[in-house]
C-alpha cells in the first residue's frame, strides 16, 4: 500500500507555489491591496452602507485574481478538458485545496467567498452533469470567467436540512411555470445573474421525489432580494428572497422534473470533500503557527514550548489533523473511482471531522497566542469564523451524523435494510 502523492501532483504543487510568487504575492502587495488581509480585512472589504455586501474595489481585486490563475491555466484545473480544464481528480483537488489552506490569509485562496487561484466550480460541474446543450452553452463559459454568477436557493425560512419538506412550490402553466415561495441565506445575490430555485412540483412533504430546480434570471419580475443576513463573517452575500408568481418557461428546467434533490445531492458531495481539505489546511496553518511562537515566547525565563499544557492540546490536534487527512485523501481518492452514493457516508465523515478539527485548531492557536490571539492583527479569529460556518451549512454536522448512522445501522446507502 503506497501512500506517497504521485510524482505529476508534486510537481504541480511545486509549479504552483512558483505561480504565487510570479503572479499573486506581488498583486497582493501592490496598492494596499494587504488591507485586505491583515487586521483591516473586514472593514476593508464590508460596504456597510449597502446591507453588508462585498465592497466593489474587493470583488475586483478577486477578478484580477481570477483572470491571471486563468490565464496561466490553474483556474480550470479541477475541470474537464471539454470546457478547458485540466482534468484535475477529486484526489488532484484535494490535495491542492489543503495546500493552499495550509499557507494561511491571502488572495491565493480565501475563505471569505471561496475564492482561489485553482476553482472549485461546484455548479460547473452540475451543469455538465445535468444540464441541456442549450444551458451549458449559455452558462458554463460564462461562470468560469464571471460574466454569470449563478446562485443556490434551496434553503428555507423554515427547512434548511430537511429539504423534503421545502415549501416552495412551482406550477405549470402552459409551458411555463409559476414559483412561489422564500429562500433564505441564499448566497451570491448581490451580484448573481441567475438563481437556482429549488420547488416542489408534485408529492407531498417528506417526498424526496417531486422537487425540481429552475434556473431563474435574478431580474424576473416577483423575484426580490429582500435583505442581506448579517453574519458571523462579513462581508455577506447570504440573501433573503421572495418569489411571488415568478413566470419561467419550461427551458428554465435544470435536470429532471422531480429529481432536484438528487441535482443537489451533486453538489454538496463535490463541495463538502474539497471544503474538508480546506478545513485540514487551514487546521495545520494554525498548528505551525502556534508551535513557531511558542519555540519563540519565553515565559517565566523558558520557551513557551517546554509547557505541557501548550505542548499536549497542540499534540492532540496534530495527530487529529494527520488521520483526518489521511481519511480525506483516501475519500477523494474513492470518489474517483466509484459511485458517489456508495460512499456518501465517508464524504460526511470527512467534512464534520474536518470542520471540528479547524474550529479547535484555531481556538487553541488563540490560547496558545494569549492576548495578541484574540485580536484581529492575528488570522486565527477570522479562521474560526470563517470556517465555524460549515458545521452547519450544507448539512449542519448532526445532519452528516445522521447520515453516517443510516449507513451504519442499513437505514440507508447500499446496504439498506
Amino acid at each position: 500500500m503506497d501512500f506517497e502523492l504521485p510524482a505529476a501532483l508534486r510537481q504541480l504543487l511545486t509549479d504552483l507555489d512558483q505561480f504565487l510568487e510570479d503572479e499573486i504575492w506581488p498583486l497582493q502587495r501592490q496598492d494596499d491591496n494587504e488591507r485586505f488581509f491583515d487586521h483591516r480585512r473586514e472593514y476593508a472589504r464590508t460596504d456597510f452602507e449597502a446591507g453588508g455586501t462585498p465592497r466593489r474595489e474587493w470583488e475586483e481585486l478577486l477578478k484580477e485574481m481570477f483572470r491571471r490563475a486563468d490565464r496561466a491555466g490553474w483556474l480550470r484545473y479541477g475541470l474537464p478538458k471539454s470546457v478547458g480544464g485540466g482534468g484535475g481528480s477529486n484526489l488532484d483537488m484535494a490535495v491542492i485545496r489543503e495546500h493552499l489552506a495550509a499557507k494561511g490569509l491571502g488572495l491565493h485562496n480565501d475563505l471569505q467567498n471561496e475564492s482561489s487561484v485553482v476553482g472549485n466550480f461546484p455548479f460547473v460541474h452540475m451543469f455538465l452533469a445535468a444540464g441541456t446543450p442549450e444551458q451549458q452553452s449559455e452558462f458554463v463559459e460564462d461562470m468560469i470567467t464571471g460574466r454569470k454568477r449563478v446562485a443556490f436557493g434551496l434553503t428555507e425560512p423554515d427547512h434548511g436540512s430537511d429539504a423534503t419538506w421545502l415549501e416552495t412550490t412551482a406550477v405549470r402553466d402552459g409551458d411555463d411555470w409559476i414559483l412561489n415561495g422564500a429562500k433564505r441565506f441564499n448566497s451570491g445575490l448581490h451580484s448573481a445573474t441567475h438563481d437556482v430555485i429549488f420547488a416542489r412540483t408534485s408529492g407531498e412533504g417528506g417526498d424526496p421525489r417531486g422537487i425540481t430546480a429552475f434556473i431563474v434570471p435574478t431580474d424576473t419580475p416577483g423575484f426580490s432580494v429582500d435583505f442581506h443576513w448579517w453574519t458571523f463573517n462579513m462581508p455577506t452575500d447570504h440573501a433573503e428572497v421572495t418569489l411571488t408568481d415568478v413566470r419561467v418557461p419550461g427551458a428554465a428546467v435544470f435536470g429532471e422534473v422531480g429529481g432536484g434533490l438528487a441535482l443537489a445531492q451533486h453538489f454538496v458531495h463535490e463541495n463538502r470533500i474539497r471544503q474538508a481539505a480546506s478545513g485540514v489546511g487551514a487546521a495545520q496553518y494554525c498548528i505551525d503557527r502556534s508551535v513557531d511562537y511558542a519555540r519563540a515566547r519565553r515565559t517565566f525565563g523558558r520557551p513557551l514550548a517546554e509547557r505541557q499544557a501548550i505542548q499536549w492540546p497542540l499534540v492532540e490536534l496534530q495527530t487529529e489533523a494527520e488521520l483526518v487527512r489521511t481519511l480525506v485523501r483516501k475519500t477523494a481518492w474513492e470518489l474517483d473511482h466509484t459511485d458517489h452514493m456508495l460512499i456518501s457516508d465517508k464524504v460526511s465523515m470527512c467534512n464534520y471531522r474536518a470542520n471540528r478539527l479547524v474550529c479547535d485548531a484555531a481556538d487553541r492557536a488563540m490560547q496558545v497566542h494569549g492576548g495578541l490571539g484574540y485580536t484581529r492583527h492575528t488570522p486565527f479569529e477570522h479562521i474560526y469564523r470563517h470556517h465555524r460556518r460549515y458545521r452547519i451549512t450544507e448539512g449542519a454536522e448532526e445532519i452528516q451524523m445522521r447520515k453516517i448512522a443510516g449507513y451504519l445501522f442499513g437505514f440507508a446507502g447500499p446496504d439498506k435494510r
